[in-house]
């Protein structure tokens, strides 16, 4: 009889512990709120209004914090629009250079060096509304104003969760005013397409460029530097991709494996024998005994 009693107790403890660990916020699948976020959004707002592009001018980073943590708290994280980040966004504009634009898919780590916070291109992730949420995890809690830092719904859980709303909503932004000459860079060497669908550059990025404002769309499709040669321009999903740009009257050019990125790639395999340099071809080389 008390064998039977403290099982019965052990497993009310177990089921009261599973229902606690729930609604504290162990529910979802995937990562839970980056810690310090917003130590982490306030900073890089600074950051970037100071150093990385100051050009912008004033911005209340405060109330841009505040704009993007009311967007998701105290909300089902299942239930975030993206029109819930209409006032970040707002706040957190600022005017994106013509011919700078710089769209991608499959290959945030090499767009990001490319681009160079700003230099070369300014892609999404260099605008100061991408800028502050690059790279992070956040999410809020139905009925509390506090952020759930144990998980948050992945994009198999809810179609509508905080992350994914807020890029769609930075998305179609960085396309609505974008000008001048595009420029897209895919991954030749993914499995599964370079021009996936569907994908943010397919649903929330064409569908919102602006066509009066587009003088011509670049395509650079460029592979891994010891990955496979899966797809090139003209073939697969990237040929799908240039005929629905060219369908909506874009002057499309495409480009394989683009000089300028394949040197950059070039930087971490120096060796591989894609990154040879002919000699004919390298006019700052020195020769073996140290001569000019």
């Amino acid at each position: 009889m008390m064998k039977s009693l403290f099982s019965s107790v052990v497993l009310v403890s177990v089921l009261f512990m599973n229902s606690f660990s729930e609604v504290q916020g162990g529910k979802w699948k995937g990562e839970g709120t980056t810690q310090n976020l917003e130590s982490i959004v306030i900073g890089r707002c600074y950051d970037y209004i100071r150093i990385v592009n100051p050009a912008v001018g004033e911005k209340n980073c405060s109330a841009i914090w505040e704009a993007f943590k009311n967007a998701f708290i105290n909300k089902d994280p299942c239930n975030i629009l993206p029109d819930d980040y209409e006032l970040f966004i707002n706040l957190s504009f600022h005017t994106i250079p013509p011919n700078k634009s710089l769209f991608w898919e499959n290959n945030q780590l090499l767009v990001n060096s490319f681009a160079g916070r700003g230099r070369r291109y300014m892609s999404l992730a260099d605008t100061l509304f991408g800028f502050v949420a690059d790279y992070l995890t956040w999410c809020g809690q139905a009925n509390s104003t506090g952020l759930d830092y144990e998980s948050c719904p992945t994009m198999e859980e809810c179609e509508n969760n905080a992350v994914e709303s807020f890029w769609r909503k930075a998305s179609a932004t960085y396309a609505q005013h974008s000008s001048g000459v595009i420029h897209v860079l895919l991954n030749g060497s993914v499995v599964g397409g370079a021009y996936p669908e569907p994908g943010f550059f397919a649903d929330y990025e064409i569908p919102n460029l602006q066509k009066d404002k587009v003088s011509r769309i670049v395509i650079w499709v460029v592979d891994d530097i010891e990955g496979p040669d899966i797809e090139s321009c003209g073939t697969h999903t990237v040929k799908i991709l240039e005929n629905r740009l060219k369908t909506l009257g874009y002057d499309v050019t495409c480009t394989d494996n683009y000089k300028s990125v394949m040197f950059l790639l070039c930087l971490d395999y120096p060796d591989d024998s894609k990154c040879a340099l002919s000699s004919a071809s390298c006019t700052v080389c020195r020769t073996s005994d140290g001569d000019n």
